[in-house]
């Protein structure tokens, strides 16, 4: 029931995804009488759905806390229950962040070893697509939330981008070794000596996101949201200037007609549909949050995020990694005392 266009919106992406992902049914949780004329609308995708009705729904205006508190009965928390007792692999919800965030660590609570769950997405760099971490979830991250965050997201960028050998890097405000305060330093000092899939590539800035230095971006949840938010901005600034540049002169819209082809591609490759889709990453199960302004293609690629997760055991993998990192952290002083 969450986001600007539910529940239609959900319906037509869950029917987007069965038809790229046909093994996968679908549990729709909200107000049964608008969403069972959409579903019954789409044969196919009634073969593999189930509807469960919910009394009460989240609002975008609702505190976390009171959603949390007064919410047992909203389709958000009846479907991340779902996660928690087994009848769902995962939730996609394009409903309230904050309050989709306090339910999920509430009910299926972070893993062993994991302080804080952190927001993780992709986007579009030049070499191809890179993963950001923390979003938002945590403003103030001390060395070992940005460590958790380094080992959750190798093992998004294994499994959701498919990158084999992930390179990580820690957003700092220089490159050198003596930058920044003392959780990124202690953080870095941490990370060169651990042997994580893939390679540890050291402090980058903030014109490295868009370059693609590293396939893995690490950060605070402060300067995440921060640094997504102006690239989100600048897009659409770049976006307007062009639009307005080839509206200017009956020269420039005649220049438009011949250069379409390549606007549409460049329209393509940057599409924020394309890339929806944030994973809470450190918790006992899957959730992934769509935009809520997103349209049905765009929520059909969130369920996609929670489908990979899913088919690659991301969760298993997060877990082993991180046991594995402890194992070294634990090792290391002794070595170092022999």
């Amino acid at each position: 029931m969450g986001g600007d266009r539910a529940p239609d919106m959900v319906i037509e992406g869950a029917d987007i995804a069965r038809q790229r992902f046909p093994q996968i049914r679908f549990l729709f949780f909200g107000d049964e009488t608008r969403i069972e004329p959409l579903i019954e609308r789409r044969p196919r995708l009634r073969e593999v759905s189930v509807v469960r009705h919910a009394e009460q729904e989240v609002r975008g205006e609702d505190k976390p806390s009171t959603a949390l508190r007064s919410g047992r009965a909203t389709s958000m928390r009846l479907s991340i229950d779902a996660v928690r007792d087994g009848a769902a692999a995962g939730v996609v919800s394009a409903g309230n962040t904050g309050a989709l965030m306090a339910m999920a660590k509430f009910v299926l609570k972070t893993m062993p070893g994991i302080d804080r769950p952190a927001i993780a997405s992709f986007f579009p760099t030049l070499r191809g697509e890179s993963v950001m971490l923390d979003l938002g979830a945590n403003v103030q991250c001390d060395a070992d939330n940005l460590v958790q965050f380094a080992v959750m997201g190798n093992v998004f960028a294994r499994t959701v981008l498919g990158v084999l050998h992930p390179t990580i890097g820690l957003l700092n405000v220089g490159s050198e070794e003596l930058k920044g305060n003392e959780a990124v330093r202690e953080a870095w000092s941490i990370l060169r000596n651990t042997s994580l899939p893939g390679q540890f590539h050291g402090f980058i800035e903030g014109d490295d996101i868009a370059k693609g230095t590293v396939d893995v971006i690490v950060t605070d949840g402060f300067t995440g949201n921060i640094a997504l938010k102006a690239i989100e901005g600048t897009a659409k600034l770049y976006s307007e200037f062009l639009r307005q540049t080839f509206m200017s002169t009956a020269f420039s819209r005649l220049g438009y007609l011949l250069a379409r082809p390549a606007i549409r591609s460049l329209k393509a490759r940057t599409d924020p549909r394309r890339y929806n889709g944030a994973i809470f990453l450190g918790l006992n199960g899957i959730a992934v949050k769509s935009h809520g302004g997103t349209d049905a293609l765009g929520f059909a690629n969130a369920i996609g995020v929670a489908v990979d997760m899913v088919t690659h055991q991301s969760i298993d993998r997060i877990r082993d990694d991180f046991a594995r990192l402890t194992a070294q952290l634990q090792t290391a002083p002794e070595a170092a005392a022999l």
